[in-house]
């Protein structure tokens, strides 16, 4: 095993991940899904409607309930968070690290979009996400 399998591992030790089902139902009794893939990936395969878009690489200062550039919407310890790559690998990482700034209830959709798209769940393209704002 390599240590990043291992940091997964330990990542995913400390999630209560959820299928594609269950992520459906937690949003509609108002959990967020933070979508993290990147914009060829969205334009590629679609989104999900109403997740909220991150980028990697802003994430945690998205999520941080005490940092500058908070997202009101997921910036509170008491939040429920549902983090969503492509397939399920680095939002493990990504919500244990949400975990470790203090949203506690962080976790992460197991197997990813494509597991969202897969349970046959609501799928709009790129560009129809982009014409609802």
């Amino acid at each position: 095993m390599t240590r990043l399998d291992d940091l997964l591992e330990a990542a995913r030790i400390r999630l209560d991940r959820v299928d594609p089902e269950r992520a459906a139902r937690e949003i509609e009794d108002g959990a967020v899904l933070i979508d993290v893939r990147s914009e060829s990936q969205r334009e590629r395969d679609g989104v999900v409607p109403g997740a909220l878009y991150f980028p990697r690489n802003v994430l945690e200062w998205r999520c941080d309930p005490d940092g500058e550039h908070r997202d009101p919407r997921v910036a509170r310890p008491d939040a429920r968070v549902i983090v969503m790559c492509d397939s399920g690998y680095q939002s493990s990482l990504a919500a244990a690290t949400l975990q470790d700034i203090g949203l506690e209830k962080a976790t992460d959709l197991d197997g990813g979009f494509q597991a969202w798209r897969a349970a046959g769940l609501p799928v709009e393209s790129f560009q129809q996400s982009l014409n609802s704002f």
